[in-house]
Formats: structure tokens, sequence, C-alpha cells
């Protein structure tokens, strides 16, 4: 298949945009490296617009002509390049997933770490009954077969937690009290399975759930929900936003910044892991849960 029909997926155009910084930073023309590699410059130019596909070697020698030595940067973005064409269990879901939804799970899939400020219980850490009550909510304009169907995805998508390959995704998650005291009329028990499962899922290692207490005063996640998205070593961070629209990307080392104090001083308003336990047990036990 020729490489003009490459789909342009999220990890092609994050290993086109790293070639093209570091050409940029080289000081090196469009049609310079491509000479080199003894392509058309039109070929380079697709490549870094991810139209089309970048095999492993090829990488390796457009790094050493652009004077980057970094043996951690050479393997991660061939590895990039290896992976760049690879579906993803989603996937079969069809259009029941959105595509900037599609780009997220590559995200995550690829993370090390995510932390979240969660006005609603993250997904990662809902029950099956609570994120179709939450996606049928949200989801205003989905059929109720797309809503089971986003609710699987949600729910495979939690095996990154604990059996993903390479290790577990470290996941800190600060979840707003009010969220806690949510019920459901139609599912009395609902929510005492979900606390439940938050308690349950805070035990493992790479899991960290905090409260933000109702007195906690004006703090920046009042603004919203967003997620800091970490990767490894040479990948930059970015954030997710959310709205009833979707999910978009903001990325840029100062833009990033903003939202890693922002989750520092959500962290110092919070409570205590020790205390946010006690707090989801008080929850889940009182009230006539």
């Amino acid at each position: 298949m020729p490489n003009v029909r490459a789909v342009p997926t999220l990890r092609r155009r994050r290993l086109g945009e790293a070639l093209r910084t570091y050409r940029a930073q080289a000081g090196l023309s469009l049609g310079r490296a491509a000479e080199f590699m003894g392509w058309d410059e039109s070929k380079l130019s697709r490549i870094e617009n991810a139209k089309a596909r970048m095999p492993p070697p090829g990488v390796t020698k457009l790094l050493r002509l652009y004077g980057v030595n970094d043996p951690e940067v050479a393997a991660a973005l061939e590895n990039l390049a290896r992976d760049a064409g690879k579906q993803g269990w989603w996937q079969t879901y069809g259009d029941a997933v959105a595509l900037s939804y599609k780009d997220y799970l590559t995200l995550e899939t690829d993370a090390e770490s995510i932390q979240i400020n969660a006005p609603l219980i993250p997904g990662l850490l809902q029950t099956g009954a609570y994120a179709r009550e939450i996606i049928g909510a949200m989801a205003l304009t989905r059929t109720p077969e797309e809503v089971i169907a986003l609710a699987e995805v949600r729910k495979t998508r939690q095996a990154i937690l604990t059996t993903r390959a390479g290790g577990p995704l470290k996941f800190w998650a600060v979840i707003h009290e009010t969220a806690l005291h949510q019920r459901f009329a139609a599912q009395p028990t609902l929510m005492r399975e979900q606390l439940r499962h938050l308690l349950d899922m805070s035990d493992l290692p790479n899991i960290t759930i905090q409260v933000m207490p109702l007195a906690a005063g004006a703090h920046p996640g009042m603004l919203g929900l967003f997620e800091v998205v970490r990767f490894p070593h040479p990948w930059p961070t970015v954030v997710q936003l959310e709205n009833l629209r979707g999910g978009y990307l903001v990325e840029g080392t100062e833009d990033v910044k903003v939202f890693e104090t922002a989750f520092e001083r959500v962290v110092a308003a919070a409570l205590p892991v020790d205390e946010s336990r006690e707090t989801i047990k008080k929850i889940m036990e009182g009230n006539g849960m």
C-alpha cells in the first residue's frame, strides 16, 4: 500500500511533529533532509504531516542527520513509527467512539501517569452501572445502544490500571465530595457499590485518591475537569479538557505548566489520602446507603 494512503493517526501525528521539530532545530530545510534520505521532498513532507508511513530504520537515519544522539529518543521514535498504524481495541466499536475519544484512548494507552481533577468519579474508577447512568445523562445525542457500547469501552479501559503490559498506569485522582453524595433513585444501591469500588481501587499501589471536601474553599479545581497526562521521555506532557461536546488537548510547555500548577494546588486543598478514605467510608455507610 503506498504511503499516501496512510491514515493520520495520533501516533503518526506525534512522530511527524517530533521529526519536524528536530529538523528545524538542526537548521535543515525539508529539501536538504529529503535529499540525504534519497527521497523526494514531498515524501518527507507527507511523513512530517502524518500522511505517510515512516519505517523505523529511517527514523534512526534522520535523527543522526539532525544531530540527535540520545538513544532513548531514538528508541521512542522508532517504537512510535512501528506502532503508528496499529488499531486500538476500541476500533471494534466503530463510530460509537468519536475521533477525539479515540485520540485520547491512544494517549491513555501510551501514558506513564495521569493526574485528574474530577467533579465526577473518573471513568477509570467507575463501575459499569455508574458509567451507564453518567454516559446516558451526558451523551445527549446517543442512542441506548451507543450508551451501552460507550459504557463497555469505559470498563475495558480500566485494565490499564491493573494488567497493562509494561506496568500499570499511575493514576492520581482528586474527586470532589459532591460526586460522592450523588444518588440514583431507580438504583438505590448503585452508589454504595461505586464507593466500595473506590475504596478497593485505592488499595492498589499505583492509585492515589483524594477527596476535595465541601469546606475546602476556593481552589483551581472549581473550574472543571482536567487531566495532566505524562509520558516516558522524550514525549511532552499534555492536558485533556472535557465538556459536553467531548474532549480536547492542551499542548505547549507554558499552557501545560498552568494546569500542572493548578493540580498541585488542588492536591494541597484536598483531604490527605487516609482522611479521604475515611470520608468515602462515612458517606458509604451513612445517609441510608
